[in-house]
C-alpha cells in the first residue's frame, strides 16, 4: 500500500526547492481531466515540446495530449481502431497510443504515481536522495525524466540487452545508467543491482514498479478512466466490451482492467507474456525479443484472482510485425489488400510490445468467436520511434524487404494467428499463480507473508482500499502546491 506518513523536515527541504526550481504538481484529477489544469500552466505549455525536459510537462502526463510534438495542448483520448482488413477478425480492435506522452511512453505515468507520494509526504529528499529505477525499458525512461522534471537525480537500470535508442536517451537525461547482464526476461537481475545499491550508498530510495502500488494506482485511475471514455464514445446500441488484453509487465496497466470490471462486471481481463519465457502459462523461464515485458516471476501488484486467462505470444510474430508496419514494401502491400492511407499512416503507433498487444486481441476474438458488435481493448505502448536500431538489425540479417516477405509477414504473422498457448483460468489455475509470488517477493524480496495472504484471502479490502488512495494524494498534492505559491 502506499505509506503517508508525513518527514515534516525533508518535506520541508522538497518545498524550498519546488519553490526555487517553480515546480508545480498535477493531480491525479488533472491528468485525467485536463480542462481542470489552471489556464497560466497551459499558457506555459503553448511554448513547450512534448518531450522538453520543462517541469511544466508533468501535466502532460495524460491519455489526452494533442498528438503533436511541439506546443499542444489537450483533446480527447488518444486512441487508434483498426480495422478487419487488417485484423482478420470481425471484432473491434482497439488500443489507447502511448506515443503522445512525453518520452513516447505510458510509463511516464506509473513513474509519477511511484515518485510523487514520496515527494508530497517528505519521504524522499531532492536535495540529497536519488531515485533508482530498475526497468526493463520504459519505466526507468520514464522515471529518470519524471525525476529530472521534480529536480530529483536518478539511477536507471536496464538489461544491456535492451534497444540502443533506450541507452542513447537515459545518457542525456539520467545521472547514471546501470546496464545487467541478461534482456528483458532477466528481471531478477535487476533487483540484485538494486539490493547492491540499497546496502552501498546510503542515499538511495528504489522504486520499484514491480511492487509499487502508485504504479497500480495511476492505471487503475487514469489508463482505466482513459478506456471507459472511449468505449462511451464509441459504444452503439448493442455493442458490448468484451475485455482488455494487455502483456503484463509490470502488471502496472493491466490494473485499468480492474476499474473497468467495476463497470463492465461481465468483462474479462486477459493477461500476456511471451511464449518463449511462459512463467505465467507454464511456469516456464527463457529469454526473448519483446521489449519492456519483465518475466520469471509473478509482480506483486498484479491482482491475480481477477485476471481471466493467460496468453502467450511467440515474440516471432510480434517481430514480424514491425517491417511489415513500417517499411514502405510493407505499407504499399497492406494497401494492395485494402487497408486505408490512414490506417497505414498510424501503424508506426505500434512498437514491439504494441505488436504483441494487438496479437494478443486478435487470439482473443478468435477464442471467443467475438462478432462485429464486440469490443476488444488493449494498449498501443510505445511507438516505433524507439525501435529504429531493431528495423535496421532485421535489415542486416533478411536483407532489403519485399513485396513478397511483406506478404508472408502479413499472412504468417496476423492471419495465421490461432488459439493455441492460452488459457482461461479457474480459482485453482489462478491460485497457482498467484503462488508463484512467494517465491520471487518472500523468498527473495523480503516481503510479508501476510500480507500476500491478505491480497488473496482479504481480496475486497486489500484491493478494494487501493483506488481511495489518489484522493489523499490529490489533497496532499493541492496542500504542496499551496505551500510553495507557485499557483498565485
Amino acid at each position: 500500500m502506499i505509506d503517508f506518513t508525513i518527514n515534516e523536515e525533508q518535506l520541508r527541504r522538497t518545498l524550498q526547492r519546488a519553490k526555487e526550481r517553480n515546480i508545480i504538481i498535477p493531480t491525479f484529477a488533472e491528468m485525467q481531466n485536463p480542462e481542470l489544469i489552471p489556464a497560466k500552466i497551459k499558457d506555459k505549455l503553448k511554448n513547450i515540446g512534448l518531450w522538453d525536459v520543462n517541469s511544466y510537462n508533468l501535466f502532460r502526463i495524460t491519455w489526452k495530449n494533442q498528438p503533436i510534438k511541439e506546443g499542444g495542448l489537450f483533446n480527447g483520448v488518444n486512441f487508434l481502431e483498426l480495422p478487419p482488413q487488417l485484423t482478420g477478425v470481425p471484432a473491434r480492435i482497439i488500443g489507447l497510443v502511448g506515443k503522445w506522452f512525453p518520452t513516447g511512453s505510458h510509463k511516464v505515468g506509473a513513474t509519477f504515481g511511484c515518485l510523487v507520494p514520496r515527494l508530497i509526504t517528505g519521504q524522499f529528499d531532492p536535495t540529497f536522495q536519488k531515485a533508482v529505477w530498475p526497468s526493463t525499458g520504459n519505466y526507468c525512461r520514464g522515471g529518470a525524466y519524471n525525476a529530472e522534471l521534480l529536480s530529483c537525480e536518478s539511477i536507471a537500470i536496464l538489461p544491456e540487452g535492451m534497444s540502443k535508442e533506450r541507452f542513447d536517451w537515459l545518457k542525456q537525461v539520467a545521472g547514471e545508467v546501470i546496464a545487467t547482464a541478461g534482456s528483458e526476461s532477466n528481471v531478477k537481475e535487476i533487483f540484485d543491482k538494486s539490493w547492491e545499491l540499497l546496502k552501498t550508498r546510503d542515499n538511495v530510495v528504489v522504486f520499484n514498479q514491480f511492487d509499487e502500488f502508485g504504479n497500480y494506482l495511476w492505471h487503475y485511475k487514469i489508463t482505466g478512466s482513459a478506456v471507459e471514455e472511449v468505449l462511451k464514445q464509441i459504444m452503439d446500441s448493442g455493442d458490448h466490451y468484451r475485455g482488455i488484453v494487455l502483456t503484463t509487465g509490470s502488471a502496472g496497466t493491466i490494473a485499468s482492467g480492474d476499474y473497468l470490471k467495476k463497470i463492465y462486471p461481465e468483462s474479462k481481463i486477459a493477461a500476456g507474456e511471451a511464449l518463449q519465457c511462459p512463467t505465467l502459462l507454464a511456469n516456464g523461464y527463457g529469454a526473448h525479443r519483446l521489449e519492456g515485458i519483465g518475466d520469471k516471476h509473478v509482480p506483486w501488484i498484479h491482482n491475480m484472482k481477477n485476471t481471466d486467462m493467460i496468453i502467450a505470444i511467440d515474440d516471432n510474430n510480434a517481430m514480424g510485425l514491425i517491417r511489415l508496419f513500417n517499411e514502405p514494401e510493407g505499407q504499399d502491400y497492406l494497401k494492395s489488400i485494402g487497408i486505408s492511407d490512414s490506417i497505414i499512416e498510424q501503424l508506426p503507433l505500434l512498437g514491439i510490445s504494441s505488436g504483441a498487444n494487438l496479437l494478443m486481441a486478435i487470439k482473443f476474438a478468435k477464442y471467443y468467436e467475438l462478432t462485429e458488435k464486440d469490443i476488444v481493448f488493449t494498449v498501443f505502448t510505445d511507438s516505433m520511434e524507439l525501435y529504429g536500431s531493431r528495423l535496421k538489425e532485421l535489415e542486416e540479417e533478411s536483407g532489403p524487404y519485399s513485396r513478397t516477405a511483406a506478404a508472408l509477414d502479413y499472412h504468417c504473422h496476423i492471419k495465421a494467428i490461432t488459439t493455441d498457448y492460452m488459457q482461461e483460468l479457474n480459482y485453482n489455475d489462478r491460485k497457482r499463480i498467484h503462488n508463484l509470488k512467494y517465491f520471487t517477493w518472500i523468498e527473495q524480496q523480503g516481503k510479508d507473508l501476510d500480507e500476500l495472504n491478505a491480497q488473496w484471502y482479504d481480496y475486497d479490502n486489500y484491493w478494494g482500499s487501493i483506488p481511495a488512495q489518489a484522493d489523499k494524494i490529490d489533497a496532499l498534492i493541492s496542500q504542496f502546491n499551496e505551500k510553495t505559491g507557485l499557483l498565485k
